[in-house]
């Protein structure tokens, strides 16, 4: 038996930097790794970054696909580099938990699947980072 209230996790919002990325279908692969280092008994080692990809609508909106070109053109550069901030809310959009990845860039890029009857134009963005914090 459960206890407690479990949020929903169809309600939750994409930050990069200061705006809101738009028409965001779902985010998956959020995962938090730490090496184990074997010194004379197991302990923590160092935390090791990950990938997350987020699907998303087209849309007109220039901001998240003009960072997603810079991190392609500056893709060493500390200035491609933000921090992306992942909000969980509940039924009353309230923040129930935040995520946050640190130094993260768009590492892979994949286009919609054109020709479909009916269906929205999506986009999958693989996002890459060095570290993440979760709250």
């Amino acid at each position: 038996m459960l206890t407690g209230d479990t949020f929903s996790s169809s309600t939750f919002a994409v930050e990069l930097g200061k705006f809101q990325v738009e028409t965001v279908q779902d985010v998956s692969g959020l995962t938090l790794e730490q090496d184990a280092a074997t010194r004379k008994a197991l302990a923590p080692g160092a935390r090791r970054g990950g990938e997350i990809t987020i699907r998303r609508g087209m849309e007109k909106s220039a901001a998240f696909t003009d960072w997603i070109k810079a991190t392609r053109v500056n893709a060493g550069r500390d200035g491609a580099r933000r921090n992306i901030t992942i909000v969980a809310k509940d039924a009353n959009t309230n923040t129930v938990r935040r995520i946050q990845l640190t130094n993260a860039w768009a590492s892979r890029w994949e286009g919609p699947q054109l020709g479909t009857p009916g269906g929205a134009a999506m986009e999958h963005v693989t996002i890459t980072y060095e570290d993440i914090t979760v709250e």
